[in-house]
């Protein structure tokens, strides 16, 4: 049986292209160190969902597939969307529990519901521009595992705005602003922002706006 699921596991996510491998991996994030999914690749894992998820990884697979939009996946595998994924999972940061609906807005916090005493102001365009002015040369690595964006939109990005490294960051944020809608808030970045490779000033200015 655990073969079966690790071939299957293996299948799926060979069916992916790299951006969508990525952005499964940085929505595997919320429930799996990324430290040890970063660098991880397919058949990696597969091990590590396997080892942390016994009997469920499927079903942990289905619910970031629903997220990504590859419905197709989960009927062509016949994976189970509908398994209860179990509460106590491999998190120590927050308690946050998987999204139940698949809401593809949820990044960050796949359970959709905002911790106690999160900071809910949405981000200003000034609080963008002074975070890009803090990025370093990581920002598309920041765009395409943190923030969840196309490799090709970043690349649009950068062509539209030429030999101009903050405005490259600026309308990253933006694009990423844009998609979250509401959501877009200081906590929420900060969250999405958490295992990034950062300079350290950028979460530190993200806490001093939580005062605001």
């Amino acid at each position: 049986m655990a073969r079966d699921e690790r071939a299957t596991l293996l299948e799926v996510y060979q069916a992916l292209s790299e951006e969508q491998f990525q952005s499964l991996k940085f929505l595997l994030g919320a429930k799996v160190p990324a430290g040890l999914l970063l660098p991880a690749s397919r058949p990696e894992v597969c091990c590590i969902l396997l080892q942390r998820f016994p009997g469920n990884s499927l079903g942990v697979t289905a619910r970031i597939l629903q997220q990504l939009g590859r419905l197709d996946l989960i009927q062509r595998f016949q994976l189970p969307l509908d398994e209860q994924i179990p509460e106590e999972t491999p998190m120590e940061h927050n308690g946050d529990t998987p999204n139940v609906r698949g809401d593809p807005t949820s990044r960050c916090h796949p359970g959709g519901i905002p911790a106690p005493a999160m900071n809910t102001r949405r981000l200003t365009e000034k609080d963008l521009m002074q975070i890009a002015q803090r990025l370093g040369k990581e920002w598309q690595e920041v765009g395409i595992l943190h923030l969840g964006l196309e490799r090709s939109r970043l690349e649009q990005i950068q062509e539209e705005n030429p030999n101009n490294p903050v405005l490259w960051n600026f309308e990253m944020l933006r694009e990423w602003r844009q998609r979250e809608r509401h959501k877009a808030t200081v906590s929420q970045l900060q969250s999405c922002l958490e295992h990034a490779r950062l300079d350290p000033a950028i979460l530190d200015f993200l806490q001093s706006l939580q005062g605001d």
